[in-house]
């Protein structure tokens, strides 16, 4: 259920970017909640396999920061293998990814 509710929260911070910001293209809302749930589930897999070094190389210290960058990767991951999504740059990028942790910790 809380998966559920993080990938439609973290698709309603991605329409909420794309509409302020005109550096972040989206085609429609479905497709924004195909990229939450493409991001969900490669964070939990590819992400954790990124994020579990990077945070024993700093003990723990910047774990908010590694998945910030991690998930901001991830998106440009997303980005390069759509064309529905258009994100220019790597600004944009942390700045959803940054977005979207604190809607999910507001969850």
């Amino acid at each position: 259920m809380r998966f559920i509710l993080e990938t439609l929260l973290n698709a309603g911070v991605l329409l909420g970017i794309a509409y302020l910001w005109p550096k972040v293209h989206i085609k429609n809302y479905v497709f924004a909640i195909v990229v939450a749930l493409i991001l969900g589930i490669l964070n939990a897999t590819i992400g954790f396999l990124i994020r579990v070094p990077l945070n024993f190389l700093t003990l723990g210290m910047l774990t908010f920061i590694v998945r910030m960058l991690v998930t901001a990767l991830l998106l440009k991951l997303i980005d390069k293998f759509t064309n529905d999504l258009t994100i220019d740059g790597y600004l944009p990028a942390i700045v959803i990814a940054v977005a979207m942790a604190a809607a999910s910790s507001i969850l």
